[in-house]
């Protein structure tokens, strides 16, 4: 992140599927993007009065290790500069961090060990070696200041490259962003280890700590609220800092969870505070593609996402961040070498006051599983992966899957022909969900071809759908089959069976007495068939066109969810790619108190889509 004068903040983002890979804003509006949508690497961005400086990501052209030089007025690359001999880094970041004082541009080229000295013309001029150089700041003297993540160190080097001043941070810290304060003469380092805050150093003479800002321990902090739980100065990673000219100041924190094309690393949430400290507002992205499904443990007052929970009111905010990298280093929805490319994907249940999550990704053919428990707080542990050898299979899960509401799990193995059903026996003392061994039955011999699986067990209802011709095992396919007494002994009469007439149907999902089918590279509506009688009772559009963008269609598998709440009130919610955030439908079928449905932007936009 790097912020103007004038309040305008830049950040640098690695995949925006729906606009530039730099998102302009200010005044907590989204204001603009620069690039295109896979440019950048998102690791490091600086500027000055005409000019953005920016790490850019891997292309066939020119490899990797390149900053690209940005005119703020046209907003449009002017001057490409190679930094870093490595040209040919897919994942990892290659230039850790950028700082311009003046007529020069400082680049850490953390693979070459050096910070490397150019013009902002880009005439390199020296390199200065140090060993895995990160994030950079110039102090009023032209000295540069180094943060060295890997081992919590920040080393002063004068402006002819000669080594000045060290600043030892304590054990397990991970300086990752940098700010000289011109005004107080302090630095302030984001550290994004454990302690999850802004250290702030006085370096007139020898560096001491002047003091910090931040909760202690972000947002697992257990004093000043939930494990888990986001908010004012509860921050994750603190990656970028700033001030504007009017001393309010800006902490850009990225959330845990991601891959590297989704949203690289984690996604965008900045603080603005005022001069005094006091917050003004937020601005919180959603993963361009992710889900939101709502909690039948709070009656679908809140939402969960593979990574995240929100709360469910217009406009949305982040209410935690289920993701402990400390405790839990192996959860698989930190790993970036991860093939199944971001869990932002939810399925959660609960029982007997046991909450159960599934995190999956776009399309995916694994899922994972996690639980909760007194001491955990929003954190969610991870348990165990589909496939794998909790569930005694390496087969895919290519055929459906479903979580039910009684903690269930069903799923369609690849190229086995029948349907696993796992029930769940119960939980641990710990909370953590034990499953029996799988009991198969085979597939209907109606589909040709199996693709997904809903079972409602409060009415004993399983609703599967099939496609024939088609090697697309993501698609869901025209034919639906809806068996009542499923578990009774009926599963070769479906009775109603559904043909879905509309083009590409793609994702699909049940609840009550309702089957919710969303389509891609069509319409953004969703059809609401009537499981007793096959009809489509009603479809969904955009009620609030005025207020909410509902995208173009719904790209993935899981991207909806739906919950029928105890007041009859189903809650639909879509995820909405187009403009990286969920769309909220609310509807009561006329049998109960009306007909209407309502949409509702319960996320807030992404930085990576226009607010």
């Amino acid at each position: 992140m790097w912020v103007a004068p004038e309040g305008v903040i830049y950040t640098a983002s690695m995949w925006d599927e729906d606009e530039g890979g730099i998102a302009i804003y200010q005044n907590g509006r989204n204001i603009g993007s620069i690039g295109a949508h896979g440019e950048f690497q998102g690791g490091a961005i600086t500027g000055n009065s005409t000019s953005l400086f920016a790490a850019l990501q891997f292309n066939a052209t020119y490899g990797s290790g390149k900053v690209g030089r940005y005119d703020r007025i046209s907003r449009t690359r002017d001057l490409l500069i190679t930094v870093s001999d490595t040209t040919t880094e897919h994942l990892a970041d290659v230039v850790t961090g950028l700082a311009t004082s003046g007529s020069l541009l400082y680049a850490s080229d953390f693979p070459g060990n050096r910070v490397r000295v150019f013009t902002t013309s880009g005439v390199w001029l020296r390199d200065i070696g140090v060993a895995g150089p990160g994030a950079l700041a110039v102090d009023a003297g032209g000295n540069i200041w180094v943060a060295q993540q890997g081992i919590g160190t920040v080393i002063q080097f004068s402006p002819t490259g000669e080594r000045g001043k060290t600043i030892q941070l304590a054990a397990k810290a991970q300086p990752s962003s940098l700010y000289f304060d011109s005004i107080s003469g302090q630095l302030w380092i984001g550290d994004q280890g454990p302690d999850m805050n802004i250290k702030i150093y006085d370096v007139s003479s020898a560096p001491y700590a002047a003091g910090t800002f931040g909760v202690q321990g972000g947002f697992l902090n257990t004093v000043t609220g939930t494990k888990g739980q986001v908010g004012d100065r509860r921050f994750t990673r603190v990656t970028g800092i700033g001030r504007d000219s009017a001393r309010n100041l800006y902490v850009l924190n990225n959330p845990w969870g991601g891959s590297w094309d989704l949203g690289r690393n984690g996604g965008t949430d900045i603080h603005a505070y005022d001069g005094t400290g006091v917050l003004r507002w937020q601005l919180q992205s959603v993963n361009f593609e992710g889900n939101a499904a709502p909690d039948p443990a709070t009656d679908g007052a809140i939402f969960y996402g593979g990574m995240h929970i929100y709360a469910g009111t217009p406009g949305g905010a982040y209410v935690a961040n289920t993701i402990d990298p400390f405790t839990y280093p192996s959860d698989p929805r930190i790993n970036l070498a991860d093939h199944e490319r971001g869990e932002h994907f939810a399925h959660v249940v609960s029982v007997g006051g046991h909450r159960i999550l599934v995190a999956a990704s776009q399309n995916p053919d694994t899922f994972y599983f996690f639980h909760f428990n007194r001491t955990s707080g929003y954190i969610a542990i991870p348990d165990s992966t589909l496939p794998g050898t909790s569930f005694g299979t390496a087969a895919k899960v290519r055929n459906g899957f479903c979580l039910d509401s009684k903690g269930d799990i069903w799923a369609g193995l690849d190229k086995t022909n029948v349907i696993s059903h796992y029930p769940l026996n119960g939980f641990d003392a710990n909370g953590k969900p034990l499953w029996g061994a799988a009991i198969t039955m085979p597939i209907p011999s109606t589909l040709s071809q199996l693709t997904r699986i809903m079972y409602l067990p409060e009415s004993d209802t399983m609703v599967l759908t099939g496609i024939s011709g088609s090697t697309d095992w993501t698609a869901v396919g025209s034919r639906v089959e809806v068996y009542h007494g499923w578990l009774a002994g009926n599963r070769t009469a479906p009775d109603p069976v559904i043909n879905l007439t509309s083009v590409n149907p793609k994702s699909v999902v049940a609840a009550g007495n309702y089957l919710f089918v969303g389509y891609v590279h069509t319409v953004p509506n969703i059809d609401a068939f009537n499981l007793t009688t096959g009809k489509l009772d009603i479809t969904f559009v955009n009620s609030n066109p005025n207020t909410v963008d509902v995208g173009n269609d719904v790209d993935s598998m899981y991207g909806l969810r739906a919950y029928r709440r105890s007041n009859g009130e189903y809650e639909v919610t879509r995820d909405n790619y187009n403009d990286a955030s969920i769309v909220l439908y609310r509807w009561t079928p006329p049998a109960s108190s009306g007909t209407g449905v309502s949409a509702a932007k319960t996320m807030m936009v992404s930085p990576f889509g226009v607010n």
